[in-house]
């Protein structure tokens, strides 16, 4: 499992000009699922997400958590993240696995997000041709991998 991390001042996803999740002060994520992704990998990246300490305290230093802030959080099914570009001109997808496997363990991730003590966490639309809309604060972006290859 893959996430993009990106601390925001807002972000938003649209589909056909509407507006369905919306946040203000808090982290996009994108998240890439794997065909042999497990729950321990969910737990993994969830554990990291709602403990990662990217935003700024009194004295303006890294040191607050998503909880710690009172920030919101938005996320967006990314199967991109699994794009292999090493051959030819096309990305490749084979990791990526297949849509319906893939849409179980994104449910399962967004009901396991949604117990944690977030102020308020807001999500796209799997497979759904999505227009997202990020204000990068910082900026900050960082890379998370449940196999820990970054």
């Amino acid at each position: 499992m893959r996430a993009v991390i990106q601390r925001v001042s807002s972000s938003e996803v649209r589909i056909n000009q509407e507006s369905i999740g919306k946040i203000g002060y808090g982290m996009n994520v994108l998240l890439g699922i794997k065909s042999d992704d497990t729950e321990a990998d969910m737990d993994y990246i969830i554990n990291k997400l709602v403990n990662l300490r990217i935003f700024d305290d009194s004295d303006g230093k890294m040191n607050l958590s998503i909880l710690d802030s009172a920030g919101e959080l938005l996320l967006v099914s990314q199967f991109t993240l699994y794009g292999d570009c090493r051959k030819g001109r096309r990305p490749g997808f084979t990791r990526s696995g297949s849509v319906k496997e893939a849409q179980k363990k994104y449910d399962i991730f967004v009901k396991k997000i949604r117990e944690q003590p977030i102020k308020k966490v807001e999500t796209g639309i799997f497979q759904a041709e999505m227009e997202v809309s990020i204000i990068n604060d910082g900026p900050v972006t960082l890379l998370l991998d449940s196999e820990k290859n970054f």
